[in-house]
């Protein structure tokens, strides 16, 4: 097609100009000056054009349709384009790379790169923690920066979101969000996706967490025997009093507890297997013959679900905190007196003080980080049969202290 070149040699083009041109049959081109113009095809097709050389070859560029692309717009767009030349850079490469790492930002947001990662990852986890993973990710996370590219996002950025969860007051939750986000851009570093990890610059940057050894327990053993007559005694649904019952025994964390499978309890192994989401390693609870009769009782009632302790209003969710916190409250116990963490130092301080167990069992039970005197940590087998033989006798003492 011949193209009509209409130049403005001594004066630059106007809007009133570009206005008052007709479009014809043959494509034509108003010069604004600097290699900037304006091309005007059959039947009504006007682009801002910008004609220039790059290492000895003409090169051509366009900067936008008119009228949306306004007369000054494009004169700034020009100097833009300007600026890469002086950098001695070609701007039709350069927005071809831009346009190309548009679509991989678009193709890899921190949401898009999480859940691959959580399905690579998940498969080697337990159903209860991969579902919590993916929970707290999609409710604490993904709102706030899902959509952001992963290899734009700052630490403050990822601060913010993480500041958002301490403010709940649940300042542990925020140090597993941050170790799972610290994953994923792992995963995105190893994977081309990101070109460094902002959940690394984040360590120091939360309120630390609070040690077991804060929580109030009760350890004397006159006030043991009350706690244990107590619960006994809960006037309360069948599944918190099962809950109370078990938490003695067992002396996990909250969490662990009330987020129990009945695919982790093997009845004919005596054992209750998990992952440790606090230490993110196996773990084995072996379960005394007290603990055996109240699981057998409890199965009856909830063991046709997921969760051995459900959530009274979603039944595949396992049970809130809350309702645990309201149990201890509506037996009389204040915060400050025992909390249900507390369970745990009530038996630690007892198996070693009482029972004189060794501690290094006693931590391993508790699945605390230990090592043998080679360095090496010990796995969820180690002293197994020990272990079996100290939950028994622990039990046991409970029963004990009951009758006093």
């Amino acid at each position: 097609m011949r193209c009509l070149k209409i130049c403005a040699t001594r004066m630059k083009l106007t809007d009133i100009q570009i206005k008052a041109i007709k479009t014809t049959e043959k494509t034509i081109r108003l010069w604004d000056g600097e290699g900037l113009y304006l091309e005007i095809r059959p039947p009504c097709s006007k682009g801002w054009r910008f004609k220039y050389r790059f290492q000895g070859k003409e090169k051509r560029i366009s900067l936008g349709a008119y009228p949306k692309v306004s007369l000054k717009e494009a004169r700034k767009r020009l100097d833009e384009v300007k600026r890469l030349l002086a950098d001695e850079k070609d701007p039709s490469n350069e927005r071809q790379s831009q346009k190309r790492l548009t679509a991989f930002n678009a193709a890899n947001t921190f949401e898009t790169v999480a859940r691959e990662w959580w399905e690579t990852m998940s498969s080697g986890w337990t159903v209860s923690h991969a579902k919590d993973v993916l929970h707290n990710l999609e409710v604490d996370i993904f709102p706030f920066i899902g959509h952001r590219p992963i290899g734009e996002i700052e630490a403050p950025e990822l601060l913010a979101v993480l500041q958002r969860v301490v403010a709940r007051g649940v300042v542990e939750t925020a140090h597993r969000e941050l170790g799972n986000c610290r994953r994923v851009f792992g995963y995105a570093l190893a994977t081309g996706r990101a070109s460094r990890n902002p959940g690394e610059d984040l360590r120091g940057a939360l309120p630390p967490k609070q040690q077991a050894n804060h929580f109030p327990a009760i350890t004397k053993l006159d006030d043991v025997g009350w706690l244990v007559r107590l619960i006994d005694g809960y006037w309360g649904t069948f599944v918190i009093c099962s809950a109370f019952k078990l938490a003695p025994l067992f002396f996990v964390r909250p969490g662990e507890l009330r987020s129990a499978m009945w695919e982790e309890i093997n009845f004919e192994a005596k054992e209750w297997r998990y992952l440790s989401t606090q230490r993110n390693v196996d773990h084995i609870v072996p379960l005394c013959n007290q603990a055996i009769t109240i699981l057998q009782e409890l199965h009856l009632v909830t063991g046709h679900g997921t969760y051995l302790f459900p959530n009274r209003r979603d039944k595949e969710r396992p049970m809130s905190h809350g309702s645990l916190s309201e149990a201890l409250k509506a037996l009389g116990i204040s915060g400050e007196e025992h909390t249900w963490h507390g369970f745990r130092t009530t038996g630690r301080t007892i198996l070693e003080e009482v029972l004189h167990y060794p501690p290094g069992i006693i931590e391993l039970q508790l699945t605390h980080c230990i090592r043998d005197p080679l360095g090496r940590a010990y796995n969820r087998t180690t002293f197994l049969p020990e272990r079996r033989e100290m939950m028994q006798a622990w039990a046991d003492y409970l029963d004990k202290l009951k009758e006093v």
